[in-house]
C-alpha cells in the first residue's frame, strides 16, 4: 500500500473470461462485492452498487475484456470520498487454467485507507470461493 493507493490480489481456479463478468454483471457482481448492483459496462456507463447503507457510486473509465476494468468510485452525498473521486482498476492475468487478480485503489483519502484495503481482501476472498471453474 503506498500512500494513496491501496492494492490486493488473489488467485483463482478460473481462465480471464470466466472471472470478467463477475466485474460487470450486475448479478454477478451481487454475488461477491454488493447487495445490489446496476451498471453500463463500457467507457462513460454507470458503476452504481449499495454497500448495506453506504451507495457507491462511478462510471467505467475502462472496459477491455477479459483482461482489464477500471470504474471511479466514491459515496453517495459524502463529503469525505464524494461519487466519481477514486478510481479502482482491475486487472485478470491467466496463469494456465487460472487468473490473478490485481486489483488498485486509486486516490483514497488517508481516513478511508485501511477500511477500504480490509473491504477490499474480504471481498477479494468472496469473489475467488464465486467465480471457480
Amino acid at each position: 500500500m503506498t500512500q494513496d493507493v491501496v492494492t490486493a490480489s488473489i488467485r483463482i481456479s478460473a481462465t480471464p473470461e470466466e472471472v470478467f463478468p463477475y466485474l460487470t454483471d450486475p448479478e454477478l457482481l451481487t454475488l461477491w462485492l454488493a447487495d445490489w448492483a446496476d451498471t453500463t459496462p463500457e467507457p462513460g456507463g454507470r458503476f452504481a452498487i449499495n454497500l448495506g447503507d453506504s451507495k457507491v457510486r462511478g462510471t467505467y473509465v475502462l472496459i477491455s475484456p477479459p483482461h482489464r476494468v477500471a470504474f471511479t468510485w466514491g459515496l453517495h452525498e459524502n463529503t469525505v470520498l464524494p461519487e466519481g473521486s477514486s478510481t479502482v482498476e482491475i486487472y485478470l492475468t491467466a496463469d494456465g487454467e487460472e487468473t490473478i487478480v490485481d486489483l488498485t485503489h486509486r486516490d483514497l483519502p488517508v481516513g478511508e485507507r485501511a477500511q477500504h484495503k480490509e473491504g477490499w481482501d474480504m471481498c477479494l476472498a468472496k469473489l475467488t470461493k464465486t467465480a471457480h471453474s
